[in-house]
């Protein structure tokens, strides 16, 4: 059940470089302080430094100074644990599994299509390589498609992932429709009745109306072809980007109804509290993030293996 179960090890490693900027310095900063205003004002500072986000920022400050002069917090490590267990309490019980095409009338079972979104340089065509091989370790038989059609690179980088991973994918003329790749990759799923059709699409820059069009148009097609398709719009944002990554969110999340997201390069950045600030600022479940380069290096976002694995000594 790779898809589903989370390995705390890897999760931890994956978040070093964050954990060390982060919540190290944090513990060298408070290590042996009494908590004061000043204090405080640093600790609100490093929150900032780490991506967290103004509007989370503010929200964590203001529960540690409530409890600052409550006389409930009265030192750096004090401080330290309340950070941890209002940044664990910041997400409610949500449903972040990925949601799978329900059996026909008939009983037989039908195909799952996921939608993989996101700006080039993201990660994506990897992201989509990554989730492609957990379904494959949990039993299920997958189909790719290359709907990346603008870029040869794209498609070649694909192609090496399926070789692979053994997994087929179907693709067209470069610099031609999209939409009528993710169409014949449709009619190939239903053919050979994959389980999950992932379709990779174009990433250029998400300021740009022709790729929300094209990625509208796949979306249709995919209803039209499969029923209840697409039944996950994946978004992949690269950590690295912090703040700008919000704003990629709202974008394609009023084209192509986003229903949750992939963080990848997580192990890249020491800014890792971008997770924190993308749950308090959009209702976009979190449900992957990647924390290093292999396929095997994905993970299903479990928020408390997290905030465990941020704040690990």
């Amino acid at each position: 059940m790779a898809l589903f179960k989370s390995v705390v090890s890897r999760i931890t490693k994956g978040l070093a470089r964050t954990r060390e900027s982060f919540v190290g310095s944090l513990r060298s900063m408070l290590s042996g302080r009494t908590l004061d205003e000043q204090l405080i004002g640093e600790i609100e500072s490093r929150l900032i430094q780490a991506d967290v986000g103004v509007q989370t920022t503010r929200r964590l400050i203001d529960s540690l100074r409530a409890d600052y002069k409550a006389g409930r917090a009265t030192s750096g490590e004090d401080a330290l644990a309340h950070l941890k267990r209002e940044i664990k309490a910041l997400w409610p019980e949500s449903d972040r599994r990925i949601h799978f095409a329900p059996p026909r009338a008939d009983g037989s079972k039908a195909t799952t299509v996921i939608l993989v979104a996101g700006v080039n340089g993201s990660g994506k065509t990897t992201s989509v390589a990554k989730i492609a091989k957990a379904l494959r370790d949990d039993g299920k038989t997958v189909l790719l498609a290359a709907c990346d059609t603008f870029r040869a690179g794209a498609v070649r980088q694909l192609e090496i992932w399926s070789d692979r991973l053994g997994v087929e994918v179907i693709k067209g003329q470069q610099g031609g429709d999209p939409a009528a790749v993710a169409f014949d990759a449709c009619e190939a799923a239903k053919a050979r009745g994959v389980d999950v059709l992932l379709i990779d699409t174009a990433g250029r820059l998400h300021t740009q109306d022709p790729l929300m069009r094209q990625l509208t148009k796949i979306r249709s097609v995919t209803a039209k072809r499969i029923e209840g398709a697409p039944h996950e719009v994946l978004l992949v944002l690269d950590a690295t980007t912090g703040q700008n990554a919000l704003r990629q969110a709202a974008h394609f999340t009023e084209a192509i109804g986003v229903t949750g997201l992939f963080l990848s390069k997580l192990d890249g950045t020491a800014k890792g509290g971008a997770v924190i600030a993308i749950r308090e600022q959009t209702d976009i479940p979190v449900k992957f993030i990647g924390v290093g380069e292999t396929p095997d290096d994905v993970e299903p976002f479990e928020p408390e293996a997290y905030v465990d694995a941020l704040f690990a000594e």
